[in-house]
């Protein structure tokens, strides 16, 4: 398994990570087929994490994607220093390490880059991610009350950020 920094030619296989997460977990942003997004859609999205030096890790397994992890830098003078969170790993390869190698290679960027603050955002009855976010630094700073619909219900968040 190879952690690298993803590129404008991943475009078709991330898109094809994403919409295999948004059918495996209901932890993800987007519900199955509310995803729109096509292959160019995808490659604009990357080519612009490139040019804001924001992040994007992929987790390949050598025959697709497995796994991300994107930052995405403050664009203003002001928040510069700091970078939002997603994740997601394929169900098959959940609970081997996977996680912790990526949050790794994000707190390496994130040192050789001048952020110093990490923040994302978790479902509050997500605990394996809550439990790998702790693992790694992260903190509670809040909790968003009924923030998302998910099954009908309302779902709170926990804010979390790690001062690097």
């Amino acid at each position: 398994m190879k952690i690298r920094e993803g590129l404008p030619e991943d475009s078709a296989q991330f898109l094809e990570l994403m919409k295999q997460l948004d059918q495996e977990t209901e932890f993800m942003l987007l519900e199955p087929g509310e995803r729109t997004s096509t292959p160019q859609d995808m490659e604009n999205h990357i080519k612009n994490l490139v040019k804001s030096n924001s992040l994007l890790l992929l987790l390949d397994d050598g025959k697709q994607a497995a796994g991300f992890l994107s930052a995405l830098r403050g664009s203003a003078n002001r928040t510069k220093h700091s970078a939002y969170v997603v994740t997601g790993i394929r169900k098959e390869y959940r609970g081997k390490g996977y996680g912790q190698a990526l949050f790794k290679e994000l707190d390496s960027w994130a040192a050789n880059n001048g952020i110093t603050r990490l923040e994302l955002t978790v479902m509050t009855h997500n605990k394996r991610a809550l439990h790998l976010y702790e693992k790694m630094g992260f903190k509670k700073e809040g909790t968003l009350i009924r923030s998302m619909i998910v099954n009908g219900a309302y779902v709170d968040q926990f804010c979390m950020a790690k001062i690097l």
